[in-house]
């Protein structure tokens, strides 16, 4: 069944030119102007790469510190003993453990937004895949989440990293601010994020690399992007 759409977001779709490709503070600016939510709405970047998922070398993952963050507290979680424990809490993280750690999120605890891990606690860690997986909250070593750097991971997080990876179709998801930022701090945080595909593009790859972009608030339409610099 096909989903009804409300008179506000109708009315937000009017104001669209869905033939133009806005560049991107202006594109900014409109989904702020449309966002129709009571609440601090989130804005996102969807971007359509031309990639090849199923080959390994395409598949991009990793993760950037946005320069204006993301406008949300990271709960952070360490996986860490000993003289590293310590560190992740002087750091900043919310909760540091071991075998304790792991058996309060087998028992249901999910109430964070990042997990951090040293390698050496990866042994406990990865009986948690299947929990934490689904979620996308699986340390890895890509995203800067398995290291021997926790103080670092965990200012980071704190700081306002955001996590990107690609989907079996070669879009990237990121959530680049909220409603509330002033437009300029939104596109300094998507150009950001545009720097670093741009950067890690797959030296396979041919053709147009960036195939479309669109900025959105979460619950509101969606504005193409004009490419700029790609």
């Amino acid at each position: 069944m096909a989903r009804t759409r409300g008179k506000k977001y109708r009315a937000a779709v009017e104001q669209i030119d869905k033939s133009k490709a806005y560049p991107v503070d202006e594109a900014v600016k409109l989904v702020q102007k449309l966002d129709t939510a009571n609440f601090d709405d989130s804005i996102e970047a969807v971007i359509k790469l031309n990639v090849d998922t199923k080959q390994a070398d395409q598949q991009l993952r990793g993760a950037v510190v946005l320069p204006n963050g993301t406008g949300k507290d990271q709960t952070v979680v360490v996986f860490a003993k000993g003289d590293k424990a310590k560190e992740a809490e002087a750091a900043g993280a919310d909760v540091v453990g071991e075998d304790d750690l792991a058996q309060r999120i087998m028992d249901g605890w999910l109430d964070f937004d990042v997990a951090i891990s040293t390698p050496d606690m990866m042994a406990q860690v990865g009986r948690l895949g299947r929990v934490l997986g689904p979620k996308g909250l699986m340390p890895n070593p890509k995203t800067g989440t398995v290291t021997m750097d926790v103080e670092k991971a965990v200012k980071d997080a704190k700081a306002g990293q955001v996590t990107y990876r690609t989907d079996r179709d070669g879009n990237i998801a990121v959530a680049i601010g909220k409603a509330s930022f002033d437009a300029d701090k939104l596109v300094e945080n998507f150009k950001t994020v545009e720097d670093i595909l741009v950067k890690n593009r797959p030296s396979s790859v041919k053709g147009t690399y960036i195939q479309n972009i669109s900025v959105s608030s979460t619950f509101g339409p969606g504005v193409k992007v004009s490419p700029e610099s790609f």
